[in-house]
């Protein structure tokens, strides 16, 4: 009987040792992946994305979605299917709209006690600061030296005749910067003011376009178009250095940076609402908090970062110069009045 009994226990001892070494199964379970929606700026390393996916078994995806406008309209249609787990790109100028279309869920991170309070500007951390820069006008200096032309200094200088013709801008109901610099006439002209300053310099023959992309790469003279004054940042002159096809010493051009000319910008991140990786886009918002990937991004997409732990590439400052007294509106009356603001420069620039 005990025999009997411990049959079917023999039976099966001796078939698992007789079964082959394939029986070892691996417990690695395949990278999850996260999908990442940006605007057309975002830029990072290679090995700073593969740092993250192998700390996480993850697969990064990211999705440009056109300018923050653009961007942040897709993900508003898509409230309640997401189109991807995490937003960043939404700026200070856009901050109240996103917000106000609730689409991002609140995620407390630790890394926020390494950034100044002053970047954070929603208090329910449904957005959370990376980066900041500062919009300015930037012209190219052979232009002006070739017909020993002065550099506008101020928003008075740009509605002079001698200035007609030169000017590209982008379209603030699409473009970040094109928001931020709508801000910095109103704040130098006060509403209505603002309206007159932008009715004379559509009179002097101001372009505008849809993007900085458009503005930068095609417009602009430094890149074969018409245009040899053009919104942009004050660190693209970096960028020129950096990324010349021959080595160059100086930026061939510069930013407009006295008193009153550049806005400054500060860029968020959030998770999307909706998201099936809520604990994964925690890890990757961190990480774009982290000084791994704060050190990472001057020389990638050329702002600064606001952990303040981390350091700048001497490659970045070198050329760099800072706007003296960079215009700025309240947080409260930037959300309150934004969208009349956009509303009354469209009709009066575009129609």
């Amino acid at each position: 009987m005990k025999l009997m009994k411990s049959l079917p226990m023999i039976l099966a001892f001796l078939l698992g040792a007789c079964a082959p070494a394939a029986t070892t199964i691996s417990t690695t379970s395949e990278p999850r992946t996260l999908t990442v929606m940006t605007h057309d700026s975002f830029a990072v390393s290679e090995d700073v994305v593969a740092t993250f996916e192998a700390q996480h078994n993850a697969r990064l995806e990211f999705r440009s979605a056109g300018d923050t406008g653009t961007a942040l309209n897709k993900a508003i249609l898509a409230k309640g299917a997401p189109l991807a787990d995490v937003f960043y790109g939404v700026d200070n100028t856009f901050l109240s709209r996103a917000l106000k279309e609730d689409i991002f869920a609140p995620y407390d991170s630790s890394l926020l006690s390494q950034i100044p309070d002053s970047f954070q500007l929603d208090p329910q951390n449904r957005l959370l600061p990376v980066d900041y820069g500062d919009v300015c006008l930037n012209v190219d200096l052979d232009y002006f030296r070739e017909l020993q032309l002065p550099i506008p200094q101020t928003l008075d200088d740009l509605l002079k005749p001698e200035y007609a013709g030169l000017l590209v801008v982008t379209n603030p109901a699409t473009s970040s910067p094109g928001l931020a610099f709508l801000m910095a006439t109103i704040a130098q002209y006060g509403d209505p003011g603002y309206l007159e300053y932008w009715r004379t310099l559509r009179e002097n023959h101001l372009e505008v376009v849809n993007d900085w992309e458009s503005a930068y790469y095609t417009a602009f003279t430094r890149a074969g178009g018409t245009f040899p004054i053009v919104l942009s940042y004050a660190s693209s002159p970096v960028f020129e250095v950096i990324y010349a096809e021959t080595p160059l010493e100086t930026p061939p051009t510069s930013a407009i940076t006295s008193a009153g000319m550049c806005f400054r910008q500060v860029e968020f991140v959030g998770i999307l609402q909706g998201t099936e990786n809520q604990d994964l886009a925690e890890k990757w918002v961190d990480f774009m908090l982290s000084t791994t990937f704060q050190e990472d991004m001057p020389l990638q997409m050329f702002v600064f970062p606001v952990n303040q732990q981390a350091k700048l590439d001497e490659r970045f400052t070198q050329h760099l110069v800072n706007p003296d007294q960079p215009a700025s509106l309240p947080y409260e009356e930037i959300a309150a009045k934004r969208e009349a603001w956009i509303q009354a420069w469209t009709e009066t620039v575009l129609r």
